[in-house]
């Protein structure tokens, strides 16, 4: 029987997502597969990043993961609704901006910070049309380079690129910031200072809820007592 839970995204960033599943899951087994060699993924056509993902399912499931978790906006919104199609075998659990989140709680002023494919996938303005109701602002922001920036640790070219995405809103009374990429959590505390009275929401919690309804779901939870292992694999440029 297949009992680990698969994780990927294009490097560490996914590993935000990985926490939180763990948090609520401390007995499972878990695969995160660290796709460095391929980030970022946010900048590919479509074509280019579904061949690049379909490399990681299969690699994936060679090690007979019974759920895959897609720890990346871009691979989600772009990919998902296919990887079902191919792959109706398998579980496919996505991260998307957690636009839902913001509007629910009747935040009036949002800021989306996404990779430039997340911004543009049609996945991102159904959730706008979904759930945005008449007197909230959405504002959509691609933040190209930032999350290779996070990747490599670049300090100095974090700081640069969030003055120059995010001084302009700074002055338009953003009440909360929704983080549309796994890498970001990682500065929370960087945008947060630049917003000190915005909410800061991701969707990693709703993803580890998903995760383990799922897996109830499908009678797959894993009931032993003990704490899980976690095996991580970092793919490598050539």
């Amino acid at each position: 029987m297949n009992s680990k839970i698969g994780v990927f995204d294009s490097g560490k960033g996914g590993l935000t997502t990985l926490n939180e599943i763990k948090k609520l899951l401390p007995n499972e087994d878990y695969i995160y597969y660290a796709d460095s060699s391929n980030n970022p993924y946010g900048n590919k056509t479509d074509e280019v990043l579904y061949n690049i993902v379909i490399n990681v399912i299969n690699k994936l499931i060679s090690k007979e993961v019974k759920l895959i978790v897609i720890a990346c906006n871009t691979a989600t919104t772009k990919c998902i609704e296919k990887l079902r199609k191919d792959y109706p075998n398998m579980l496919f659990i996505g991260t998307e901006p957690a636009i839902k989140v913001a509007c629910d709680n009747n935040y009036k002023s949002t800021l989306v910070l996404a990779t430039p494919g997340t911004i543009n996938s049609e996945r991102t303005q159904e959730l706008i049309e979904k759930n945005k109701k008449k007197n909230q602002k959405i504002y959509l922001l691609p933040c190209e380079g930032l999350a290779n920036a996070i990747e490599l640790n670049d300090n100095e070219k974090i700081n640069k690129l969030l003055d120059k995405y995010l001084t302009e809103y700074t002055n338009k009374n953003i009440d909360s910031i929704v983080l549309g990429c796994t890498h970001y959590p990682i500065i929370s505390e960087r945008i947060q200072i630049m917003f000190p009275d915005a909410k800061l929401i991701d969707g990693n919690l709703g993803v580890a809820k998903r995760v383990k309804y799922i897996l109830e779901k499908n009678n797959l939870l894993n009931n032993k007592k003990e704490n899980g292992t976690i095996e991580f694999i970092i793919s490598k440029k050539d």
